[in-house]
């Protein structure tokens, strides 16, 4: 992984396929009240990497990262999530959040801190494993279904 001049920001190059891929993301700043989900998806475009923030709060507005401002990707009532570029690794990055949580709208400085060691599969998401253990009820329910059918019918013999 090498750092490539940008216009505006450093952004980091990723010797990855294109793909999606999770990564370790740590929080700092602000009143220590807000947090974001980790490890967090990681999705590798054209050699670059950016990453999506989700907010342990739905009063987030905008981000802005390296001079650029990035609007939510979420749905309305949902915790606010972004899109942002990973411009370093394992070294704290600097980002705005602007809240409405307090009334009037706050811009806060936080810091984000993104592990290179932690780059894993999509599967290690929380997001991934609950949709398995979903498939698994289900199936455990059908399968329990089919087989009462079964049993109540043969009892019925």
């Amino acid at each position: 992984m090498a750092a490539a001049d940008t216009t505006e920001m450093q952004a980091v190059e990723f010797d990855r396929e294109d793909g999606e891929y999770s990564i370790q993301v740590d929080l700092e700043g602000g009143s220590g009240k807000a947090s974001v989900t980790s490890p967090t998806l990681f999705t590798v475009k054209d050699g670059n990497g950016y990453a999506q923030i989700q907010w342990s709060s739905s009063n987030y507005d905008y981000m802005i990262v390296g001079g650029e401002k990035y609007l939510p990707t979420n749905e309305e009532g949902m915790n606010s999530v972004f899109e942002i570029p990973i411009l370093t690794l394992d070294e704290a990055m600097p980002v705005v959040a602007d809240t409405t949580a307090m009334g009037t709208p706050h811009e806060i400085d936080y810091t984000l801190t993104f592990y290179s060691d932690s780059i894993g599969s999509k599967s290690q998401l929380p997001q991934e494993a609950a949709k398995r253990v979903v498939g698994v009820a289900m199936v455990i329910i059908v399968g329990g279904g089919i087989l009462n059918y079964f049993v109540n019918k043969r009892n019925r013999c």
